[in-house]
């Protein structure tokens, strides 16, 4: 199974997050809001883009909108495959938290 990059795990997070409004604008603004760092909306484009190849994010065109001059946006969806590995890291994210006293544990 393929290893993501720490950006490319908050983007995939993210996706999921979003729901059925994921696309790249709106993936931005969450991350930002959630993560409370910045990240230009050019690396977001493109971490969408490598999530996509690698499989792990499906996507479609939405309509055209007069609002966008006639463009449609471009949404995403995590893919089965995405959200298997998505479980993968967040189990070894937690046994990786686990027993520092930085979190709290479960009981």
């Amino acid at each position: 199974m393929a290893r993501l990059a720490e950006f490319e795990l908050r983007v995939l997070l993210t996706v999921l997050r979003c729901g059925d409004d994921a696309y790249a604008v709106a993936v931005h603004e969450d991350l930002k809001t959630r993560s409370k760092q910045h990240a230009s909306l050019g690396a977001v484009y493109i971490t969408l883009d490598r999530l996509a190849r690698k499989g792990l994010l499906a996507s479609r065109l939405g309509e055209p909108t007069a609002s966008r001059g006639g463009r449609a946006k471009r949404y995403y969806t995590v893919t089965k495959r995405g959200v298997s590995l998505l479980r993968i890291e967040c189990g070894a994210m937690q046994r990786l938290w686990s027993g520092l006293g930085l979190v709290e544990e479960p009981e």
